[in-house]
Parts: C-alpha cells; structure tokens; sequence
C-alpha cells in the first residue's frame, strides 16, 4: 500500500514539497490541500490593461541556486530572464540619488559611494566607525549598523533595502536572518565597513564581469506555480483548492486532516503530513498535537502590504526611462516605499508588449495597517501621488489593480531562529513544517524550506 502524504498549504513552498515527494519514487501517494481559489501564495499574475503582469513577488536571487534549479528540474531553463542593466535610486530630501553599488543590504563598501544621498556630516560618521563589543547574540540589523555607522546608514539605505524584502523595520528583524554577514562581523567586534568590502568581490566572477543578481520567467514569475502545478498532476500528485484544513488531529503515522464547511466536514487520513501555511494557521493546527511547536510559531508577527500597478500608454519615455525604480526611505514624508518601472527592468515585458509601460508601486511597513484600510482606488490615487511626487508629471494612467497582501510577509524579529527551532523540536514523528515563517522569505528561500522539509518527512 502506498504510503499517503498531505501537503497542506499550496504556496510555492508547499508545491516545492510536493515535487520533491513526488520525485522521491514510487509507493508514495501525495495530496496538497489549499485553502485559497489559486495556488502560489504570493506568487500571482493579474490582468492590467489587457496583459498578465506580475502582482506579487516579481523576481528571484539567483545566487541562491534552488529556484533556477526548480526552473531547470521543471524543463523551463529557457524561460528564465535576467533584469535590465539599469540602476536603480534611492530617495533623499526630496531628490532621486543613484543606488550606490557595492553595499551589504545597504552598508557600503565605500564611503564616499554615498555622497550626496548622506549629508557630509553623514558621511564623516559613517567614515568613522565605532567599534563597539562583540554583540553576544543576535542583534536587530537596523541597530547594529546605527550603533556602528550613525542613524543616517540605517534610516536611508538599510530601511529602504530591507522594508522591500520583509515589509518591517530594520530596528526589529533579526541581523542573523537578515544579514548574516552584518550578524558575524558583530558577533565578532568587527567591521561593519570591512564585511561590506569583503562581500563586494563576490557579486563578480572572474574577468571582473558583473553576473546578474535577480531572474524571472518570461511570461511573469506567478506563471511558476500553474507550470509547476501542472507538472505535479502529470506525476500523479492531487491539488486541491479552495479546500481549507479546519483541524489535525491522530497520531505519528496516522494522521486525520478534517476539511470542509462546518456543516459538512470531510474526514482524510494519512500516513504523514507537512505543514507549508503561514505561522498562525500551523499553529491553530498544531494547538493540540504539538502544543509547543504551536506556541512558538503563535509568536511570529505578519506585515501586511499591497502592490499597485499602474500602465500607461506607449513605451517608456520619460520620466521612467533609463531607471529600474526607486526606493523610499522612511524618512521621506511620503506613503509609498518604492516604485518598480516594470517595463524598463525586465526586456521581455517590454518586447512583449512595446505599447505599454507598467510601473509597480509598493505600500505598507508593519505597524502601517491604517495606511492600507483605504478602499481600492484611493489607494491607487494615492500610490500616483507619490510617484508624481518624485518623478514630475506623468501620463494619465490607462488602467490600475491593487493587490493587497494581508499579513502577507513574516517578521524576522530578533531571536527568530530559536523561535524556529523550537517550533521544530516540538514536531511529533511524521509531522513536518516548511515555508516562509521558517528559513527566509524569499523565493528561493522558501522553494528550499519546502524540499528540506520534504526530505525530512521521508527519512522519518
């Protein structure tokens, strides 16, 4: 009889498990549970003006190799495309300044790189670190870098950088997540300034020739989880949607998943089950069959944020050519925390459809809640208002969609890893937990979390 394996949760993470059980071999029947309509969690296309564009996340780091491996695994390695080489900026007082290049998630390698977009003051501070005693532990990024560098480094370039990847602020995630490197030079009592230098030469390979950092699919990175999803019905895996797992319970090796309405629950056993759903429904999940584990996921916190995209007419002409977008810091009075000229950074887009231009917006930091209680097309109003804002006038726009992710992204606060692993540790045999709230928010993060979660399930 074949050993039967529920999957609940059909993000990206959850369809990564799935294919790593589904390639492990015969004698093993797979079923991934979603709650939701669509599979993919943040990955997601969406009609705008008459074209799929990406409304979540929109590309992947391609120095982390599980993503393009999945791509490659799946017969898609054609399909990947790299970003234009176009800078991007950081705002300042008012002004666009050129991202400066060589930085660890915003501290440079460089001094003088930041010139202009830090005031002289500034940058005398940042020139003169303050070496303080090895932190001891885990520390938040945004204070270690300000004990080190001046307020100045953490609130204009590390709380851009890190707000587009964890929607929170930097003086809460955990520097041992988030910058690992930034994390050992402060474990350490080293230089904040030398492990920016030190990381610089590794974005390059040999001849001194720049490798792209960031990839997508031609077509929209939300187009992965339908090609994956199909991919998986071919080797026999079952998907279905909008199929909520209300409750878990039995034990190791006999495990019953109970789905359905209230008034007509469905009962579905199986041998062993993997969790890939965010912190707080594992935990309701887990509330009995592993109390611990769920105390421990009940304390990770979520950021809510949303993704405007507005198209226009025509190709990109000014103010968007030439430029890949901006980021906004938040000392800057505005809403908006940074804007994506679509069209210009990705070339497949743009040669797809040369009579558009899209351009992405993104709002919403942890704690700013209110910010996206605004219906829909005031939101986009005022996303508009902030790029004008930056950019000078702009054409009037052809079309607009907003996406909102609620507690969308996971907060990395200080000490999340023994969080993690105390979650973990708590798991009874053939019972298993992957996805974002575990091992990194990324896309290739999360693909990872999910086949290690799933090669875990299998060894047990």
């Amino acid at each position: 009889m074949a050993l039967s394996v529920a999957v609940v949760g059909g993000g990206i993470s959850g369809l990564a498990a799935a294919w790593e059980l589904a390639r492990s071999g015969p004698g093993l029947s797979v079923t991934v549970l979603e709650g939701s309509p669509l599979l993919g969690g943040r990955l997601r296309l969406a009609e705008v003006a008459g074209v799929a564009v990406d409304v979540g996340a929109e590309s992947m780091l391609v120095r982390r190799p599980e993503a393009v491996r999945l791509v490659a695994e799946l017969g898609l390695a054609d399909r990947l495309t790299h970003p234009a080489a176009v800078g991007a900026a950081i705002v300042s007082d008012g002004r666009r300044w050129p991202m400066p290049r060589g930085t660890l998630m915003g501290v440079p390698a460089d001094p003088d790189s930041v010139a202009g977009l830090l005031t002289p003051p500034e940058v005398q501070r940042l020139r003169h670190e303050v070496r303080t005693a090895p932190t001891g532990g885990d520390v938040a990024v945004g204070r270690l870098v300000e004990d080190r560098l001046g307020a100045a480094v953490t609130d204009k370039l590390v709380e851009p950088l890190l707000a587009g990847i964890y929607a929170g602020h930097s003086r809460n995630i955990s520097a041992e997540l988030a910058v690992p490197a930034l994390y050992a030079a402060g474990l350490a009592g080293a230089s904040l300034l030398q492990a920016a230098r030190d990381a610089a030469p590794s974005s390059r390979a040999a001849g001194d020739v720049p490798q792209p950092v960031f990839a997508t699919l031609v077509g929209g990175l939300g187009s992965l989880p339908g090609l994956l999803a199909a991919a998986l019905r071919s080797d026999g895996v079952q998907i279905h949607t909008g199929t909520m797992v209300r409750r878990l319970t039995g034990r190791p090796g006999d495990w019953v998943l109970v789905t359905g309405p209230t008034t007509g629950e469905v009962s579905r056993r199986f041998d062993r089950v993997l969790l890939a759903t965010p912190a707080a429904p594992a935990a309701r999940l887990l509330a009995t069959v592993a109390p611990e584990s769920a105390a421990a996921l009940g304390q990770v916190q979520y950021a809510s944020m949303a993704v405007v995209t507005i198209a226009f007419a025509g190709p990109p002409g000014a103010p968007f050519a030439g430029s890949s977008g901006f980021l906004v810091p938040p000392t800057e009075p505005l809403t908006i925390k940074a804007s994506t000229f679509s069209s210009v950074k990705w070339p497949w887009l743009a040669v797809a459809h040369p009579d558009r231009t899209f351009v992405r917006v993104s709002l919403g930091r942890q704690g700013e809640e209110a910010t996206l209680q605004r219906p829909d097309p005031a939101l986009a109003r005022l996303a508009l208002e902030d790029v004008t804002t930056v950019l000078g006038p702009v054409p009037d726009p052809l079309d607009t969609h907003v996406q909102r992710w609620g507690g969308g992204l996971p907060q990395y606060a200080v000490g999340h890893r023994g969080l993690v692993e105390r979650a973990r540790a708590g798991l009874p045999p053939t019972l298993e937990a992957g996805g974002a709230a575990y091992d990194g928010v990324g896309v290739p993060a999360c693909i990872a979390s999910g086949r290690a979660a799933a090669r875990r399930l299998l060894t047990q």
